[in-house]
C-alpha cells in the first residue's frame, strides 16, 4: 500500500514554486555587482529562472549538464541556481577564493559545459579561457550597457537572454534523487574532491 500524501517528487524547483504561489510578492532585496541596491520578488524571481532555464535548454544543454557559477550572493546568482537545477542540470557553485589553476582543475573534472560568472571575475576567466575545454559558453551576470569591457569573446549577456526567452518552461518531473549541486572541497592535500548533492 502506498501513502496518499505528498505524491511527487521532493525536487528544489518546489521550493520556489511555494515561495511564488504563497509569498509571491515578498520582497527580496540583494546589492548588484554594479553597485545598486536590486529590489525584487519571490514571482519575479521564479519567472526570470523559469526564462534561464529555457535559455540554458535553447543552447542545447541538457538534464545532467553540469552548469557552474562563478558569482556572489546576488538576486541573479539566485535566479540562476533555480533556472539551472529546476530543469534537472547540476548547478555547480565554484569557489572564487580559489588559485585560478584549481577552478581550471575543477572545472575541467566535473566537464562544465556553461559558465555564469559577475563581472568581478572577468580577468580570471578571460586567463583560464584557453584551459577550459568543456567550456561551450560563459554567461556573463550583468545588463547589455556592461558588457561593453567583457575581454571574453562570444560571451553572452545573462539580461539579454532572460529577456528574450519564455517563462513558459517545465519545471520538475524527474526523480528526487537525481543530481542538483555539486561542489568541490578546498584546503585538502591533492586535487579538491566533488561532492555531488541530489535533490
Amino acid at each position: 500500500m502506498l501513502g496518499l500524501m505528498q505524491d511527487w517528487p521532493l525536487t528544489v524547483d518546489k521550493i520556489l514554486d511555494h515561495a511564488k504561489a504563497w509569498h509571491g510578492d515578498r520582497e527580496i532585496v540583494s546589492r548588484s555587482v554594479e553597485g545598486p541596491i536590486v529590489r525584487t520578488t519571490y514571482a519575479e524571481v521564479h519567472e526570470r529562472a523559469k526564462r534561464l532555464s529555457n535559455a540554458l535548454l535553447n543552447l542545447g544543454m541538457k538534464p545532467g549538464d553540469r552548469i557552474a557559477t562563478l558569482a556572489w550572493n546576488t538576486a541573479r546568482h539566485l535566479e540562476a541556481w533555480y533556472g539551472i537545477m529546476g530543469v534537472g542540470m547540476v548547478c555547480h557553485t565554484l569557489n572564487p577564493r580559489l588559485f585560478p589553476e584549481q577552478l581550471a582543475y575543477i572545472i575541467n573534472h566535473a566537464e562544465d559545459r556553461v559558465i555564469f560568472t559577475d563581472l568581478t571575475f572577468l580577468p580570471i576567466l578571460a586567463a583560464l579561457k584557453d584551459k577550459l575545454p568543456t567550456v561551450e559558453k560563459i554567461i556573463v551576470m550583468t545588463d547589455e550597457a556592461h558588457m561593453a569591457d567583457c575581454p571574453i569573446e562570444g560571451a553572452l549577456c545573462f539580461e539579454a537572454l532572460v529577456a528574450e526567452s519564455s517563462p513558459d518552461c517545465a519545471w520538475g518531473g524527474f526523480d528526487e534523487n537525481t543530481a542538483a549541486g555539486l561542489c568541490y572541497t578546498s584546503g585538502t592535500t591533492g586535487n579538491p574532491k566533488g561532492v555531488l548533492y541530489s535533490h
